[in-house]
């Protein structure tokens, strides 16, 4: 697969990491562990946006929720767990297989493809939300990246962004602390600087119309490796953004 958005250094480092995406105490403990974390805060921002009943048994059901760079399908699973027809697309093959089988096992019903967001557009295709979650930071045309994600959103849709800020702080602690100091993921996971500012995504969101409307921080104890919602975003950070003309009406 070929697009201008794919950088090849990015997918052969997750091929090589595919079939550990499910091991809750090996290389990527740290998503299973953000993603009890993550999944509470969609739950509530999207019942909130759509108006649906949070404590309900299947809050998403109906919802078309689009998962970019699903990886071994974690997050996938979680909203299809919570009634949402969920499609999960990456552009790691040996993911998508990972992802498959995982959900055969879980029961889920789950839509995953090896495809690009690029091709996806091309379709015409476009979804009530897009999840947009620890993938900006990995991708080799970002404003053109962005550009695609923003057309798959529908109009009264709204699309979450989970990536790493980009100052000294998240070097220190998101390069020489999480990789290299205390060995919480693989050395070379992140480049920092492909990290991106809340600025430079709100610039290419506006471009298209899509306005910020919630930002918040995420940090992490190193003692206890819990994850929380913060007011500060110097690290790593959650934003949402709806179309503009939606969130003014």
């Amino acid at each position: 697969m070929e697009t201008s958005t794919i950088d090849p250094r990015e997918v052969a480092y997750y091929d090589r990491l595919a079939q550990q995406w499910w091991d809750k105490g090996g290389k990527f403990w740290p998503l299973h562990r953000l993603n009890e974390l993550r999944v509470d805060y969609l739950k509530h921002s999207i019942c909130r946006h759509f108006g649906r009943v949070e404590r309900s048994a299947a809050p998403l059901t109906g919802l078309r929720v689009l998962d970019i760079g699903c990886g071994g399908g974690i997050l996938s699973e979680s909203m299809a767990a919570l009634g949402a027809n969920v499609k999960g697309i990456d552009v790691v093959e040996k993911s998508i297989n990972v992802a498959r089988q995982h959900s055969q096992q879980s029961k889920l019903s789950i839509d995953y493809a090896y495809v690009s967001v690029e091709q996806l557009v091309e379709r015409g295709e476009q979804y009530d939300v897009v999840l947009n979650m620890e993938v900006v930071e990995h991708v080799a045309d970002l404003p053109g990246f962005m550009s695609c994600c923003n057309r798959l959103l529908a109009r009264d849709g709204i699309m979450f962004i989970a990536t790493i800020n980009r100052n000294p702080l998240s070097w220190l602690f998101a390069i020489v602390g999480a990789e290299y100091i205390l060995g919480w993921l693989p050395r070379g996971t992140h480049a920092w600087g492909k990290f991106v500012r809340p600025g430079e995504l709100r610039a290419m969101l506006a471009r298209d119309g899509l306005t910020v409307n919630a930002t918040t921080g995420v940090s992490v104890n190193p003692f206890t490796r819990h994850f929380r919602l913060s007011k500060r975003t110097p690290v790593n950070y959650m934003l949402s953004a709806t179309y503009a003309a939606d969130k003014a009406a």
